[in-house]
């Protein structure tokens, strides 16, 4: 489903500017179908969300790029569809002379306002919370513990995990999106 063109193309004028309320509304919205399109794709969960959370990422870096007489869902799928493809070439180069070359460049994804989901995090107990983070899967499990409780910065948290920064982060507000779903479905 495609979102009415005026509130598209607002969302995607508050991202260009580096609001983080944008970037979760993206990303909340076409998740499901990017997801569902790789998980057809790869047939394996992991895969499908790693790849989809570098396409958002790409895409955050690239929007300046995007092109509003077509698709938003497209473009994305596109993005996707290459990546996917990437990867693929990546793991055959790989597997023919055991080298993988090094990930792509560090871009900034602005992370400034605090989502309806942080102050949702915010407000649990600290024990509470930890019992909830225990719930998450460890590729997000590893993200909330580093920012949250151990409180890195993005840059030592792209270090720890050696993936490029902006994939931290769309994994982090992924993390804070699949934590605030459990605490409101338990309470």
């Amino acid at each position: 489903m495609e979102l009415k063109k005026d509130v598209l193309e607002h969302a995607i004028a508050d991202a260009k500017i580096g609001k983080q309320s944008a970037y979760s509304f993206l990303l909340n919205t076409y998740w499901g179908k990017v997801y569902g399109f790789l998980l057809k794709r790869t047939k394996e969960e992991y895969l499908a969300e790693e790849i989809t959370i570098q396409t958002f990422s790409r895409a955050f870096e690239n929007l300046e790029k995007y092109d509003n007489n077509y698709s938003f869902a497209t473009w994305l799928t596109t993005i996707s569809k290459n990546l996917h493809i990437d990867l693929m070439r990546r793991d055959k180069k790989k597997d023919n002379n055991g080298y993988k070359p090094k990930d792509q460049k560090l871009e900034r994804v602005p992370d400034e306002n605090p989502t309806p989901e942080d102050a949702l995090i915010k407000k649990q107990s600290r024990i509470e919370l930890l019992d909830y983070v225990k719930m998450l899967k460890p590729q997000f499990r590893d993200v909330i513990y580093q920012r949250y409780f151990e409180e890195q910065s993005y840059k030592e948290m792209a270090e720890d995990l050696n993936e490029p920064m902006s994939n931290v982060k769309i994994r982090l507000i992924r993390a804070r999106r699949l934590l605030a779903q459990l605490i409101q479905t338990n309470n």
